[in-house]
């Protein structure tokens, strides 16, 4: 891979693609762009950069670089490095995919969907009120063990080994023909499916 944090401040073209498209990305993660770029920046460099670095680099304003590493820091994507003989911060992003993957998923869990599980834990106290229909009641219960099936899978595969994880993707079309072949000889012995 090309050096990115040489002298000069020109990017090589297919890191500046990259570093924009990542950005672009983000976006439609419900991540700033800057943010999202400077993830990019760092996961292609092949050494530490500081906040200024990064602001030369990507033609950021320094106090949008500081709020961005911020941000970055408290999603665990970004980890502050000492370099021998510079008092400055330096900064390297997560180059594991999977551990990358694994802390925006953790991320997103407890801004999304540990909140949703709260207030359906709420719900499902008074789900017995007489004042809430049928109807209601059944949606609930459904919306319930929907969303603590998802969060008891989710909380089973933090303990899976990223190898292990990755023989199961890979056996996904192989596993979805099996569960159909399941699911048929289920329904004709009367099992449903």
């Amino acid at each position: 891979m090309t050096e990115i944090a040489n002298e000069s401040d020109k990017l090589p073209a297919a890191v500046e693609a990259f570093v924009l498209h990542w950005g672009d990305l983000g976006g439609q993660w419900g991540v700033n762009r800057s943010v999202a770029q400077i993830q990019a920046l760092l996961l292609l460099s092949e050494r530490p950069l500081t906040a200024e670095d990064i602001s030369e680099k990507l033609g950021m304003a320094r106090s949008n670089v500081s709020n961005s590493l911020k941000e970055l820091l408290n999603w665990k994507l970004v980890m502050r490095v000492p370099v021998l003989g510079d008092r400055r911060d330096h900064y390297v992003a997560e180059a594991d995919m999977w551990q990358m993957a694994s802390k925006v998923a953790q991320g997103r869990k407890q801004r999304e969907i540990d909140p949703m599980v709260t207030a359906l834990h709420a719900a499902m106290e008074h789900v017995d009120d007489p004042k809430i229909s049928a109807t209601v009641r059944e949606r609930l219960h459904n919306m319930h063990e929907f969303v603590t099936t998802v969060d008891g899978w989710y909380n089973q595969m933090l303990h899976v080994p990223p190898a292990q994880i990755m023989r199961l993707i890979k056996l996904g079309s192989k596993v979805i023909h099996l569960l159909k072949f399941v699911g048929r000889k289920d329904a004709s012995q009367g099992g449903g499916g």
